[in-house]
């Protein structure tokens, strides 16, 4: 998978934000705040193919988090950021 192009990480007020941009994103109802965790996640996964497990390790590498816990948020992450249309297969 992939994450679709034109949807950008913005630091608004102190918070991290997808936002879209471009003509092709001008609904504006897919603008998700993201905490610290996912926020690097979504950087490190820009112009990439990836996977859950990709996922996993940048967690388990840059958080003291285990793996099944790194998992499962993974997991959920990833769910959410179809339901809004995020990515790309």
């Amino acid at each position: 998978m992939k994450a679709r192009k034109g949807f950008n990480l913005r630091n608004v007020c102190g918070e991290q934000i997808i936002v879209p941009e471009g003509k092709e994103n001008i609904d504006c109802t897919n603008i998700i705040s993201m905490n610290e965790s996912s926020a690097y996640l979504w950087q490190s996964i820009q112009g990439k193919d990836f996977t859950a497990e990709d996922l996993v390790r940048l967690l388990t590498e840059e958080y003291e988090v285990d793996e099944e816990t790194a998992r499962a948020d993974v997991e959920k992450l990833i769910q959410q950021w179809q339901i809004a249309d995020l990515l790309e297969p």
